[in-house]
C-alpha cells in the first residue's frame, strides 16, 4: 500500500509525468489515444465500439 502512495510524495505539477506499470493505466492510455486520433465520434456507442474493440484485442492477446 505504502508504494502506492509515493506518487504523491511528489509535487502536483510532477504527477501528469510520472509513469506507472500499473496494466490498467495503460489501457486508459491507449484508449484515450486511439480516440484522440479519431477525433469526434457519431454517436456515445461508436466510442463505446472502439473501446471494446480494444479491450477483446488485449484480453485475447
Amino acid at each position: 500500500m505504502a508504494e502506492t502512495l509515493t506518487y504523491y510524495r511528489f509535487p502536483a505539477e510532477h504527477w501528469i509525468r510520472i509513469r506507472t506499470n500499473n496494466p490498467l493505466e495503460r489501457i486508459i492510455r491507449e484508449i484515450r489515444r486511439r480516440t484522440r486520433v479519431v477525433g469526434a465520434f457519431p454517436d456515445g456507442n461508436s466510442a463505446l465500439m472502439l473501446c471494446a474493440a480494444r479491450l477483446r484485442h488485449i484480453a485475447g492477446s
